[in-house]
């Protein structure tokens, strides 16, 4: 069945297929007339969108910098991934928050990373609230999910040295002060939330349920809503088969946890379902928020790539120790590559959505990708300053193209929270302060 079409000659840029057990948004047809009432006033033409990208531990602090501008930018080592996207891209350099400097290391310099607050430690959590949840809260009622809260590792427990629980240095996103919003980690899982894809058919083929509606569909829309309608499905049919190798291994997750007694979330990494190699669910998890944001499932996405203090191991770069060890290292090569393979990740989610078509613009062009780690040096557990990138013009909302340094302008023109203000009102979110800012951040 299609729906939203209220009359046999309109179709709704809202439309949906559905079969059995699942439901299939597809992408705004550009060349249909809107369905009275479907786009309020005053409303951007096209849906603005944020995702925050984290990466736990810091970065490779002497290969990550930017000269000029525009497409004659100069991008250091660590930055070469995000090359062909320099017009849209800004480097941003000299930010804090305040909140996580004096605190000690890691619990106390993750956790808030999205708020800005003043975390509590001991066994009872309390922070605040995350700037994407605030965005959600305030536009997430347009779309069928506020927001999509995605992991590429799971959650650790317990209290470190610093007696802040590691709760903090686990997740980015925060529905209120005192918990986390539940990540989901499992690439088979968020695909089918994506699709509201349920029941004793989920393992089926989602585009097989609803070929006779797609079909249908097919011969009512214009060349170029075809085109783009093809292009559509052929990604949800590929990303579909990648799922379902992640889905098998799941299940004999779930089969060896009850053999077992214990949780498969308890269990390392492959024994607990995830995908062995971390290359193949980065890409997933990507390809998942650029599905949500094409076809305006959600307008609000956070993807910890990986969590402060981890695990991950990474022998397709050559880099024998994990994750968290070898930034300690972060003046070593190894740490370069480490640091590039995750602006790749960046580069690769900002690549799908720039190939996505929105009128004379793109689903990028719509949208601002935020990357972010919680220190700038590992090895020193500085976060006096923190690496961040913007990649989108939020529907020309955001300038692009540009260099942007706030170390030397004073710690009070140079918050991470004045940033947050900033894209929370080109998102449509009004707020008279956030965190510790009670002003945008200046020249941005």
């Amino acid at each position: 069945m299609v729906t939203d079409m209220p009359h046999s000659d309109s179709i709704s840029r809202r439309t949906v297929l559905k079969g059995v057990g699942v439901t299939v948004a597809l992408p705004w047809l550009e060349a249909l007339p809107l369905v009275a009432g479907e786009t309020p006033p005053g409303a951007p033409a096209y849906p603005r969108r944020f995702a925050a990208l984290f990466m736990g531990n810091g970065i490779s602090p002497k290969n990550w910098w930017a000269k000029g501008a525009g497409a004659e930018m100069q991008l250091s080592k660590s930055l070469e991934p995000l090359a062909s996207l320099r017009p849209r891209l800004n480097v941003v350099s000299g930010l804090f928050n305040k909140h996580a400097t004096g605190v000690g290391i890691h619990p106390g310099q993750t956790g808030n990373i999205l708020s800005g607050a003043a975390l509590q430690k001991g066994a009872v959590l309390r922070g605040g609230v995350s700037m994407d949840q605030v965005i959600a809260a305030r536009i997430g009622e347009e779309t069928a999910q506020p927001s999509l809260v995605l992991g590429c590792e799971q959650p650790i427990t317990g209290y470190h040295e610093t007696n802040f629980s590691m709760a903090y240095s686990s997740h980015i996103s925060w529905q209120d002060a005192n918990s986390p919003v539940p990540m989901e980690v499992y690439p088979s899982l968020a695909f089918d939330s994506l699709f509201d894809n349920q029941g004793s058919r989920r393992t089926a083929s989602i585009l097989d349920r609803v070929k006779d509606q797609a079909a249908a569909l097919n011969g009512r829309v214009s060349h170029a809503d075809k085109a783009k309608l093809d292009e559509y499905l052929t990604s949800v049919r590929e990303v579909e088969k990648r799922v379902e190798r992640t889905r098998t291994e799941k299940d004999r997750a779930d089969d060896r946890a009850r053999d077992r007694g214990r949780p498969a979330a308890a269990m390392p990494r492959p024994d607990n379902g995830l995908p062995e190699d971390i290359r193949e669910h980065m890409k997933l998890m990507c390809d998942i928020i650029a599905l949500a944001f094409q076809t305006d499932k959600t307008r609000v996405a956070t993807l910890l790539l990986c969590r402060d203090l981890s695990g991950l191991f990474y022998p397709f770069l050559d880099v024998r120790t994990a994750h968290h060890p070898t930034s300690h290292e972060d003046q070593s090569d190894a740490y370069e590559r480490v640091t590039r393979y995750y602006v790749g990740q960046l580069a690769y989610l900002a690549g799908r959505l720039a190939t996505m078509p929105e009128g004379d613009t793109t689903v990028l062009d719509n949208s601002c990708l935020m990357f972010v780690s919680n220190m700038w040096s590992g090895s020193q557990h500085d976060s006096r300053k923190l690496p961040v990138l913007l990649v989108g013009g939020l529907g020309g909302k955001l300038a692009t193209g540009r260099v942007l340094d706030y170390a030397d302008r004073g710690d009070d023109n140079r918050k991470l929270c004045g940033l947050y203000l900033s894209l929370m009102d080109r998102m449509g979110v009004k707020a008279d302060r956030f965190g510790d800012a009670a002003e945008p951040l200046a020249g941005l």
